[in-house]
Parts: structure tokens; C-alpha cells; sequence
């Protein structure tokens, strides 16, 4: 796996690399980075070229000063991958991530080739419990709140490990990190209707949603689920809000049959 750099509009990003082959690109949620892939990535790319990258404002990408518009996304998006010299990559997107791929998806259809989508944002438009604890976490970084909102972004009770606690904070202390955090949430939250994009996307989707995700609830799943034309759901036992983190053989096992085109 190589830790890499590329020039996106002016801006340094990183990614992580692994693999050969055609392409999977990994899209992560607000507040994310791309080390969150990591058990996923080992997985996927003994059969797929897999890239993760910190998405503009994140990890340890670049965070100009900018509104963290949806629009904003999506043109990082294409010019990520015009930079890579990615040719229409599979698209994995969550959270944040989910509804980013989801609109690329319906605006540059031709830049895609199949589309997942893990408990995307872009309808829920009111808080819960377990935001509002994750969004306190992301201003006050510190071990206490930080484990406590990963504890119930998972929805098992279990506790998070000391790596992704650690993690979270140091992100969320670089400079203007919390800027382009609280950019992006009000951003998006004020962000008009999703469902026309939803109905124009033409890739080949997943849904994967976990049961017991607190974050979005997957009672919004029905919604998604209901517009994209060509989609397939898929409700995870035993998982709340990052299923790749918390049990990723069987997310990578997943994700990796629908791309290769097995039935689900």
C-alpha cells in the first residue's frame, strides 16, 4: 500500500494505492480520512487497483478556506480522478462520501463504471443523538468525546480503538480542520433535493446500509432504494454507521461480488 500526493486544482491531496487492475475508488464520510479503508483496502486489492484518498478539507489533504459545497465535491471529484489517470473507476462512497458519488454519478455518468453507496447522506435533514455527539467531537477533540461518538457511531456498545481515537483527534486539530468540517455539514444540510439526482443515475448500484446505524437511520434506506433505477440493498446485521471499520471481511466480500457482477 503506498501513501501518495497529487496536485487537484492547486491542492495538495493525499491517497492511499494498492493493487492492480481495474479501478475502486474510496470516498469517505465527514470528518473522514482514508485510513478508515485500510481493512477494506487489503481485501479489495488483491483483485482491484483500490485508491482512498483524504478528500479535500480532510486527514491530510489540503483545507483551503472555501464553502464545502456539494458542488465543490463533485468537481474535486473529477479532477481527482483526471489526476490519478483513473478510467471510470467503481465508486464506494459513505456518509458524506455516499451522497458526493451519488451526484458525480448522476452528472458524469460517463466517468463511472458501477456505484456503492453505504448509509449516504443527503436526505436526512434533521440531527440525531449520535451526530450531534460526533459533531461535538469534531470541535472539542478530545479522548473522552471522541470515544464516546465513535462508540455510538459503530451502534454496538463496543468501545472504539485507541488508533481510530487517536486519529480522529489529530485530524481534527491540523489547521482548519474544523473549518472545512462545519463548512461541509452546514453545506450539505442546506443542500437543495437529492432525489432527482438519485433517479438519473444510470451506474449499477448497492445499497448497504447497517441496522443498527445511528447516524442516518436506515429507515431512510427506502428512499434511496426507491429512486435509483438500477439498485440493489443490502441491510447489515450487527452494524451501525461504518460497517468497512467495523467488520470489514464481510463488507470487502460484499462490495467485491457486485462489482465483479455476481447477483446479490
Amino acid at each position: 500500500m503506498q501513501d501518495r500526493r497529487v496536485s487537484v486544482g492547486g491542492n495538495s491531496i493525499r491517497y492511499l494505492d494498492a493493487g492492480s487492475g481495474s479501478a475502486v475508488l474510496l470516498l469517505h464520510g465527514l470528518g473522514g480520512y482514508a485510513d478508515k479503508w485500510r481493512g477494506v483496502i487489503g481485501m479489495l486489492s488483491d483483485s482491484y487497483r483500490v485508491i482512498a484518498p483524504d478528500m479535500i478539507g480532510s486527514g491530510l489533504s489540503d483545507k483551503p478556506v472555501a464553502n464545502y459545497t456539494p458542488s465543490l465535491f463533485v468537481d474535486f471529484l473529477k479532477r481527482f480522478i483526471e489526476a490519478t489517470g483513473l478510467e471510470r473507476p467503481h465508486i464506494v462512497g459513505a456518509s458524506l462520501g455516499g451522497q458526493v458519488a451519488a451526484m458525480f454519478a448522476a452528472t458524469h455518468q460517463e466517468c463511472l463504471s458501477r456505484l456503492v453507496l453505504v448509509s449516504p447522506a443527503g436526505v436526512l435533514k434533521v440531527s440525531t443523538p449520535a451526530l450531534d455527539a460526533y459533531i461535538m467531537a469534531a470541535l472539542y477533540p478530545r479522548p473522552g468525546s471522541v470515544g464516546h461518538a465513535l462508540r455510538l457511531m459503530e451502534g454496538s456498545g463496543r468501545d472504539p480503538s485507541l488508533r481510530l481515537v487517536s486519529s480522529f483527534m489529530e485530524n481534527m486539530r491540523r489547521p482548519n480542520a474544523k473549518m472545512a468540517f462545519m463548512s461541509s455539514l452546514l453545506c450539505f444540510k442546506n443542500a437543495g433535493d437529492l432525489t432527482p439526482y438519485l433517479k438519473s443515475i444510470k451506474a449499477p448500484t448497492m445499497l448497504l446500509w447497517g441496522y443498527d446505524d445511528p447516524i442516518i437511520p436506515i429507515s431512510y434506506a427506502a428512499q434511496f432504494a426507491a429512486a435509483i433505477p438500477d439498485c440493489r440493498f443490502v441491510g447489515l446485521e450487527d452494524c451501525g454507521h461504518t460497517p468497512y471499520v467495523q467488520d470489514p471481511e464481510r463488507f470487502a466480500g460484499l462490495v467485491g461480488g457486485f462489482l465483479s457482477g455476481e447477483d446479490i
